[in-house]
């Protein structure tokens, strides 16, 4: 299972897109967003994934980064 970080426009499209993972099952948990990732919102969220990224997305997310050997790499962008 992969392991994303998202990062968001504003603090409640954070809260809002954990809920929405808690709600289908998805592993989930807010968290500073590292400074090379975002300026914008200081909330991302930290999630594990295993389907098509795009299932996922809506309009709250700015950005979607893929973790892979301890690098953040883009996977999405608004």
């Amino acid at each position: 299972m992969n392991s994303y970080v998202a990062v968001f426009f504003t603090h409640s499209g954070a809260i809002k897109f954990n809920k929405k993972c808690k709600a289908n099952n998805i592993e989930c948990e807010l968290m500073p967003v590292p400074r090379q990732l975002s300026s914008n919102c200081g909330i991302g969220a930290k999630f594990k994934f295993d389907q098509n990224i795009m299932d996922i997305v809506d309009d709250e997310i700015e950005k979607i980064f893929i973790i892979e050997e301890g690098e953040y790499k883009l996977v999405y962008s608004e």
